[in-house]
């Protein structure tokens, strides 16, 4: 798992997974009972961030049915972050316990993935990751000497395409909360999302949150923008696609299966045909309709999401001045190009190897003006940069 390297990172990354079988059938239990183990990883110390070459030590522990097992034998693998240099071996446990320490020479993420092989012939696996000198850790890449130009140029196509924002009225479900789909002209696709106020508000009485999405392909989330006016503020959830809002799930489905299968790879050769071009853009559309409601205080502009939607909101902070506060959830899209460091890169992986088993020139260098890290450090907050790590 990697979490981005710019400076604005605060890392705690701390990760258990653990898997458990469902409860089954009174006349299958002996059957089954094997498939109950649950096997997690842990660093041994709580905030999981360590000095370069300082041991790190990750606590093991396997279960049966709830009750740490006697004996037992675990794989692990340490890595830097999935990448070499790569070291694995074989612990065995006491009384469902084990330790597995080692370090990085450099800054970076020690990861730790443990296995373990149960009876039955199934597998249970479980990863954790800490930070070594997180805060050291440098671009593996220079921001490209036009990424200002080129993005000045993007956002000036919004320039002559209106608003021509389209508000259908739909049933909000909570007193006092109007609720609207949003629609908005844009460069392409249009921002497509549910917008919510509180009713009968005062002119420049509001803060504004705008609610980004993670990975995937979906509707904009009616009821979380209507929690969001429900506590006062001007709010609007939009969609990562600009598609329609509120359809059968099978319409989302098809879409996912269909020409929005590999989106997240689509146009990689090319700075000018990278799929999130548009859903960057949509980001300034977004903000020129919340900006232009009366009911804005003028004061406060929240961006807010997690995973692509914590890239996002990023973004947003980094193209338009008018962002005064983001929270970014584990955020995907930073450090497009570490595999020239030797690291991983975030999601979506947007560059590939070529034959050479080396990073794809074109892609390479088109994914360095898309990359998150290089937005954090345009942002203009008057509050605050925050990140969650869940």
């Amino acid at each position: 798992m990697h979490l981005g390297t710019s400076r604005y990172a605060h890392v705690l990354v701390t990760l258990a997974c653990v898997i458990a079988g469902a409860t089954p059938a009174p006349e299958t239990l002996a059957a089954q009972a094997t498939t109950n183990y649950s096997l997690t990883v842990s660093t041994q110390r709580p905030d999981a961030i360590y000095r370069k070459g300082e041991e790190v030590v990750f606590n093991i522990r396997l279960a049966h049915q709830e009750q740490l097992v006697p004996e037992a034998e675990v794989q692990w693998t340490l890595s830097k972050d999935g990448v070499p240099p790569i070291t694995t071996g074989t612990l065995k446990l006491s009384d469902g316990r084990g330790v597995i320490s080692g370090k990085l020479n450099e800054p970076g993420f020690l990861q730790c993935r443990v296995t373990f092989a149960a009876t039955d012939g199934s597998t249970r696996a479980a990863v954790a990751g800490a930070g070594v000198a997180p805060l050291r850790i440098k671009p593996s890449l220079p921001v490209p000497r036009d990424f200002d130009a080129f993005w000045f140029a993007q956002k000036r196509k919004l320039v002559p395409v209106p608003i021509n924002a389209k508000l259908a009225q739909v049933e909000s479900r909570e007193a006092g909360v109007e609720a609207f789909d949003l629609q908005a002209d844009c460069v392409g696709a249009p921002v497509s999302g549910y917008y919510a106020r509180p009713a009968a508000a005062r002119a420049r009485s509001l803060p504004i949150i705008l609610t980004v999405h993670g990975a995937g392909v979906r509707s904009a989330n009616l009821a979380g923008t209507v929690g969001w006016a429900k506590q006062g503020f001007l709010a609007l959830d939009i969609n990562a696609h600009g598609i329609p809002n509120g359809k059968p799930d099978q319409f989302y489905q098809d879409l996912a299966s269909g020409e929005l299968k590999e989106y997240r790879t689509q146009g990689r050769e090319s700075r000018d045909t990278i799929y999130f071009l548009g859903m960057f853009l949509r980001l300034v559309r977004a903000i020129d309709f919340l900006t232009a409601q009366p009911e804005w205080d003028g004061r406060a502009l929240i961006v807010h999401g997690s995973s692509q939607g914590g890239a996002q909101s990023i973004v947003a902070a980094g193209l338009d001045s008018r962002v005064t506060f983001l929270a970014a959830g584990v955020p995907a899209m930073c450090d497009h190009t570490g595999a020239v460091a030797g690291r991983a890169s975030g999601w979506p992986k947007l560059v590939p190897n070529g034959a050479d088993g080396k990073p794809e020139a074109r892609a390479l260098e088109a994914a360095r003006y898309y990359d998150a890290m290089n937005f954090a450090r345009r942002t203009k907050s008057s509050e605050s940069v925050r990140q969650r790590f869940c």
